[in-house]
């Protein structure tokens, strides 16, 4: 089944602008500015959504705005509306597990903790892609997840994560083009942090 919606993660609002919850959106907006996407506002999805063309297969691409813990009633509605099938969504959104700027793809299984993915669990079962994208910092954060995940990325996050965005935009395009099988055999090959090689 090929991929109709892609929702990007985040919280609406400038001063959320930055965050590491907010990844999502920033991978959707330089996919949008990519393929020529304009974005509008659309209140029966209370959502921001722009339609794309990638690899000839028409997409589109939602930014829930219902705040991060109800981001299942705008894609639920947005998927309902336009009669797409739940397991031609794939849902973009950040990995406290995963090293900075890195990705993964999975599809099923619980959500972690992550509040965004659990709402989505609940209006739109379980079968839809998902697009991790690392925001793990290099040393372990003193303060707690809540507050991790709200606050900026340092300058040095800040730059690391922008040399990676062309390669995580990538991965999203591969994944349209070539289909989910072949995406995972390739985008999952992420080489091993220090810390998984000791403990391997």
């Amino acid at each position: 089944m090929s991929v109709r919606v892609i929702a990007g993660l985040g919280n609406p609002g400038r001063q959320y602008d930055g965050t590491r919850h907010n990844v999502g959106f920033v991978i959707l907006d330089h996919l949008a500015s990519r393929h020529g996407g304009v974005w509008k506002s659309e209140s029966r999805f209370c959502a921001h959504t722009a339609a794309v063309n990638i690899h000839g297969q028409p997409v589109i691409l939602c930014k829930p705005q219902t705040y991060m813990n109800l981001s299942g009633e705008s894609v639920g509605a947005l998927i309902r509306f336009y009669k797409f099938q739940f397991n031609e969504l794939a849902v973009v959104l950040d990995e406290f597990q995963l090293p900075l700027g890195t990705c993964k793809l999975s599809v099923r299984g619980s959500s972690g903790g992550h509040n965004g993915l659990s709402s989505i669990l609940q209006h739109c079962g379980s079968d839809f892609i998902r697009y991790r994208i690392g925001i793990a910092p290099a040393t372990k954060p003193v303060m707690t997840m809540a507050d991790f995940v709200l606050a900026r990325f340092d300058r040095t996050e800040a730059t690391q994560l922008t040399q990676h965005l062309p390669a995580l935009v990538d991965g999203l395009e591969y994944l349209i083009q070539n289909g989910l099988s072949k995406a995972m055999n390739l985008l999952n090959q992420r080489p091993q942090t220090n810390e998984s090689k000791s403990n391997s």
